[in-house]
């Protein structure tokens, strides 16, 4: 039998699920494809390797080029030892407000595209309509190439909609993100005899104090740049969240690692700072080998998310700046799927309902009025494609 659900009902039941990135979302997944299926919808998986998460892509509408697809991840960031004045895990509507892990970002684009797969259905569209729900978006993007990949053969949409919160404005670039751990291997000898040993801690202090370097560098040479003045800030970002190293003062520290959070604008190829990078920590490993061969740097890559670029005169675009009546100018400093997408060969545009303000913060919440725009928009996509 088939089953129906309101966008608010279908946001209330993807939210139930939890799919905090360190969980699997298979039964998010179950549960939406017994749904299509109630519908005659039949869809496709995409695990990952070991089969303990899963993309699911599906086609609604006619065997035919172009047509829409509609982006949205299934994960969600934690709420451990954040104040929630509510059940993450459970829509409460307040005061014209959807509170819950997942409402702003990004469940309710997806939910409701979901709740219209009947709609969609009965409008008998021309061009179809096409899901695509990936896995480990929150950490680094990792789910959607594989989707991307398979889809591209058989899929050929004239436009790709990422639903991230942009509050139904129409976002035409974002900034990249390359992440890294840097781990420095040093030599212990009593801080006496600090000549004699090598400091992992000194040595990371010289590379974390290189990122700084880099920025400011960056500054000077792109802040003023006209095609940068949408970016917050104009210029690529490096930054270092998280160092921990050493075991006393006295001792010279043997061990030593930091996170390192590259925010590449669009135009620039992430994989130059990597270089740059590697060439500096490559000089100072050659020092430290000099006093203690077993010393050494090693630096790896945890996620590289590809920026979205501005196209020129692109479909997407063109199409959701129709639907939509936005024709600012808008671009992001977080990163999406969309990147990966136009890798893939897609057109793709950010729009979608929500604040980003409220993404991975808690009582994360969506208004009502937004859930409504949201709906709003995908319906008269239907229409467009029926037309």
């Amino acid at each position: 039998m088939a089953e129906y659900y309101s966008a608010k009902e279908m946001l209330t039941k993807l939210v139930s699920f939890d799919t905090v990135s360190r969980n699997s979302n298979i039964p998010l997944i179950e549960f939406v494809e017994e749904y299509l299926s109630s519908h005659g919808v039949t869809s496709k998986r995409v695990p990952n390797g070991d089969g303990s998460k899963t993309n699911l892509w599906a086609t609604i509408g006619p065997d035919t080029d172009g047509g829409v697809i509609l982006s949205g991840h299934t994960d969600v960031v934690p709420v451990e030892g954040q104040p929630w004045d509510t059940d993450p895990f459970d829509v409460i509507e307040a005061d014209g407000l959807l509170y819950g892990r997942g409402t702003a970002d990004m469940k309710a684009f997806s939910a409701i595209a979901l709740s219209l797969v009947p709609d969609m259905i009965k409008a008998k569209m021309k061009r179809p309509i096409h899901l695509a729900l990936s896995y480990d978006e929150e950490v680094g993007c990792l789910g959607a190439p594989s989707m991307i990949e398979d889809m591209a053969p058989k899929v050929k949409a004239e436009a790709v909609i990422v639903g991230e919160p942009t509050m139904m404005k129409v976002v035409s670039g974002h900034k990249g993100a390359l992440g890294l751990i840097t781990r420095v291997r040093g030599f212990e000898v009593h801080s006496s005899l600090v000549h004699t040993g090598v400091s992992a801690v000194l040595v990371a202090a010289k590379l974390v104090v290189w990122h700084e370097k880099q920025m400011l560098e960056n500054k000077a040479r792109t802040e003023n740049l006209p095609e940068n003045a949408l970016f917050d800030p104009p210029y690529t970002s490096l930054h270092c969240g998280v160092i921990e190293g050493g075991t006393a003062s006295n001792i010279t520290a043997k061990d030593c690692s930091f996170t390192t959070d590259i925010r590449t604008l669009p135009q620039e190829d992430p994989m130059r700072y990597l270089d740059a990078y590697r060439a500096y920590a490559e000089e100072l490993e050659a020092e430290m080998k000099r006093v203690a061969p077993s010393a050494c740097i090693e630096i790896e890559v945890t996620g590289n998310v590809p920026g979205c670029r501005r196209e020129t005169d692109g479909s997407a675009e063109r199409l959701v700046r129709q639907i939509t009546g936005d024709n600012a100018e808008h671009v992001v400093s977080y990163g999406t799927e969309a990147g990966q997408f136009q890798d893939g060969g897609y057109s793709t545009i950010v729009c979608g309902p929500g604040d980003i303000a409220q993404a991975h913060a808690a009582n994360e919440y969506l208004s009502v009025e937004q859930l409504n725009a949201g709906v709003d928009f995908q319906r008269r996509l239907i229409d467009r494609l029926a037309s």
